[in-house]
């Protein structure tokens, strides 16, 4: 670690971090989302009491929302800079630029798409959606569910009565998927996931420095390999979405290779972590719920719904963070330029006023699609179409090749306050039921 790194770090996560940790020993319930480790397990409450607050609630250090129109307003609003960990003082923010190092940029720093603003946004999205447009994800429809086939044919011939089906399958299964996309081999996508979760932590606010060095080691290791694997599709193009962005660099979409090593690190990195946790996040529920999964089975045309109330009920992202350039008028407050607004998705899409009963889980729910779970605006997900395929499929494969599964154990919540899913949880396959090859 050099003392660049220690300057990022206090910058960007430091003194967020000491200012939510002061505001939440004042008792303020939007720092203690943040801060306190005893809201991670069940923060719906605290969403609930924020929204009771009004449209917009003020804390100490920081504005937040659980209102789904206010937090629709934001972030569809030109004026509020997006990214999990903006910087509201400019001097600072000039700082921060001026000690980043190329070949340790994470996910949440330029020029990754969640960090930037149109026109760099616009050009650099355009060349990412190729890889997610419709007919590209239908394409890639026989793959998802042959490969879910191929993980649960590993889990039956290998386990002894009980899985760990974050470890074994929820994990493995979109990491794959994204690995194909970006071409990377498969000797090292088990490399890919466990760098994933590092990589991941860039995205939590106030993230402390022991979480930051793993995650900035992890960033590193990503930019080395990428070096090497972009200079290797340069003399050897490949049909993947690098090699497509690679080849544009002739032409008026002229990428830099740090342009390149951020993209496809953001891709692999979004498109692995949040689709692990929605496909863990749908189990315990389904299970809960057995007339629910019943239905299910007999109807199995209801899964990409279901997969919708997943994403509202039990959001894969829980927030995320936006300043306004200027000062602004939101819901009949006033924000100044550079207030921190915090965004609580997953206290959206349990406003009573757009989703009757909220804290029901319902998966024939009429509206449950009008989530927010893949954010809105420009910055929507590009690869929600993806992550909405790959869930759907490896729920509904999951449970017809064990339709007796149970929970054997406490699943284990992963201590992330943004991304919201489970390291571990163990199943029992009661029975089993086989598949034709």
């Amino acid at each position: 670690m050099t003392m660049r790194s220690m300057a990022v770090w206090t910058i960007q996560y430091g003194l967020s971090g000491l200012g939510m940790r002061i505001g939440s020993r004042r008792g303020d319930l939007i720092s203690r989302l943040v801060a306190d480790p005893r809201l991670r397990e069940d923060p719906f409450p605290a969403y609930d009491e924020i929204r009771a607050m009004g449209a917009m609630a003020h804390g100490s250090f920081i504005s937040a929302t659980a209102n789904y129109a206010t937090a629709t307003e934001l972030l569809r609003s030109d004026i509020f800079q997006a990214g999990p960990t903006p910087v509201p003082f400019p001097r600072l923010a000039r700082l921060l630029d001026a000690v980043r190092e190329p070949r340790a940029l994470s996910v949440v720093d330029p020029p990754s798409l969640i960090a930037i603003s149109a026109p760099q946004h616009t050009r650099l999205r355009r060349l990412v959606t190729r890889a997610f447009t419709a007919r590209a994800i239908a394409a890639l429809s026989k793959r998802v569910e042959g490969l879910a086939n191929e993980l649960l044919d590993r889990i039956e011939a290998t386990n002894s009565g009980t899985f760990d089906v974050i470890g074994s399958y929820a994990a493995l299964l979109p990491v794959t998927v994204i690995a194909e996309i970006l071409g990377v081999p498969a000797g090292m996508r088990d490399l890919f996931r466990e760098l994933g979760d590092d990589v991941a932590l860039a995205l939590e606010p106030g993230m402390p420095w022991r979480d930051y060095r793993r995650s900035d080691a992890a960033s590193r290791r990503f930019h080395a390999w990428f070096d090497e694997h972009i200079a290797r599709l340069r003399r050897e193009p490949e049909d993947n979405l690098l090699s497509h962005m690679i080849q544009a660099a002739d032409g008026a979409d002229r990428l830099t290779d740090t342009e390149l090593r951020v993209t496809a690190m953001l891709v692999l990195g979004a498109g692995f972590e949040t689709t692990v946790n929605l496909i863990g996040n749908a189990v315990p529920l389904l299970l809960a719920n057995p007339g629910q999964l019943d239905r299910l089975r007999r109807e199995p045309a209801g899964w990409p719904n279901a997969i919708e109330e997943v994403l509202r009920h039990d959001s894969p992202v829980q927030f995320t963070l936006r300043i306004p350039r200027e000062d602004a008028e939101v819901a009949g407050t006033s924000l100044p330029a550079g207030r921190p607004v915090l965004i609580l998705l997953g206290g959206a899409n349990r406003d009573p006023a757009v989703f009757p009963d909220p804290n029901v889980f319902d998966t024939a729910r009429a509206n449950a699609r009008e989530h927010l779970a893949f954010s809105s605006g420009v910055h929507f997900c590009l690869g929600a179409q993806l992550a909405r395929l790959e869930a759907a499929t490896a729920t509904r494969v999951l449970f017809e090749r064990f339709p007796d599964l149970r929970l054997d154990g406490r699943p284990v919540r992963r201590g992330n306050r943004v991304l919201r899913g489970y390291t571990h949880m163990p199943l029992a396959p009661q029975a089993r039921v086989g598949v034709e090859p």
